[in-house]
């Protein structure tokens, strides 16, 4: 399973488990497909920070094959 701290695993359209600001202390994911990519640098050690299609935003934590 790729890593979220890369923005080069990350493309709009593809599925991806993320982790909301409010679900920061429990870890809870929450899995959906990206719309946009939030994160401009090539690398974040917590996430690269996505929208979702649902319109949720947070930072990957797994890219779902």
């Amino acid at each position: 399973m790729m890593d979220g701290t890369q923005r080069e695993n990350i493309k709009p359209g593809i599925e991806v488990r993320i982790v909301l600001k409010k679900d920061q202390r429990s870890g809870t994911l929450t899995q959906g497909i990206v719309k946009d990519l939030l994160t401009k640098s090539s690398y974040h050690s917590h996430g690269i920070k996505v929208r979702l299609e649902s319109g949720d935003v947070g930072r990957v934590k797994e890219v779902v094959d």
